[in-house]
Order: C-alpha cells, then structure tokens, then sequence
C-alpha cells in the first residue's frame, strides 16, 4: 500500500503486506514518522516489522559525465520542488524547518509564470537536494543508499525525473543484491 500521511500508513501496518513510501520522503520522514506510525498498525494486526516490507521509490540523480549528472540534478530538483507544492506533502518538508518552502512552492505553481516549473526548481537548494534525492556518480550510489536507508527499508526502486540510460542500473542493481 502506498502511503505518506499518517493515516494511509497506519493502516498499511494494519492490513497491508508493505508499504510503499513516496517518492517525496526522506530518511529522517521514514526514521521519525513513516516507521513509527506502522507500528500501532502491525501491532494491532499481530504482526511485526520482520512480517511487513517497506519498499522506497527512491529520488536518485545519478550520470556518467558531468553533463548527464547535471541533468539528473535540474531533473531531480524540479520534481522535488513540484511535490513541495502539494499540500498534503507538507508535513515532510515541516519535519525538516522548510514549510516555508513549501508555502513558496505552491504560490508559484499556481502563478501564471510560464516558466513556474523552471524557477520552482531554482528553489530547491542542495540541501533539500541531498535530503531528499540520493545525488551521486554511478559507482557511489549503492553504498549511498545503504548509508542511508540500509536500515529502514528493505527494497528500493530508482526514481528519475530524466532520460538516463538504462545501462547505467545495472551494475548498481548487482551491487545492492551483493549486499
């Protein structure tokens, strides 16, 4: 079941087999409240985590030269910023201090700025970035998910917001079932 408000996950504990987090999650989001908030679920169920799998789609910027990285980023920073303004995903970026952001967002997405999507993305720094996208080259990016969601979920899916070869997966693909 897919969930990121606290009462889609609640019951995904509660009835589901796993959880999918959104794409506009981060780990902290998943760390303080997505697995917390399961727990009542699974508990009322009578099951535990080791009974329920958390799958996360996974905002990755990743490329093989600098230009292809440098598009993954502009890709990835406008898909953040385009989540940011929806306000049912608030609460994510609240955790972090950026309501703000998100406040900006969705004025700008309602404005009639024909290039809102471009400069809704200019506003996404590299903090929120990295907080919310895996940023890195190829052969850097599984130890970067297992640093960072190792932990917390046990399956991801690559989420890109750009064209990238598909060739570029696979040895990353082979990594993370190495581990």
């Amino acid at each position: 079941m897919a969930a990121v408000g606290e009462a889609m996950t609640r019951v995904a504990g509660e009835v589901a087999d796993g959880l999918l987090a959104h794409g506009f999650t981060t780990e902290r989001y998943l760390r303080e409240v997505t697995l917390p908030t399961v727990e009542p679920g699974l508990d009322r169920s009578g099951r535990t985590r080791d009974d329920f799998a958390v799958s996360h789609l996974l905002l990755t910027a990743t490329g093989r030269t600098e230009e292809e990285l440098a598009r993954a980023i502009d890709g990835t920073r406008r898909q953040i910023a385009f989540y940011g303004s929806t306000p049912a995903y608030r609460g994510v970026l609240e955790l972090h201090g950026w309501g703000e952001l998100g406040d900006e967002l969705n004025a700008l997405s309602k404005s009639a700025r024909e290039d809102r999507w471009e400069a809704m993305g200019g506003l996404v720094d590299d903090e929120v970035l990295h907080t919310f996208a895996v940023v890195a080259e190829p052969e850097r990016v599984a130890g970067e998910i297992r640093r960072r969601y190792g932990s917390l979920v046990d399956r991801v899916s690559f989420y890109t917001a750009y064209e990238i070869d598909a060739e570029v997966w696979e040895p990353i693909v082979q990594e993370l079932h190495g581990s």
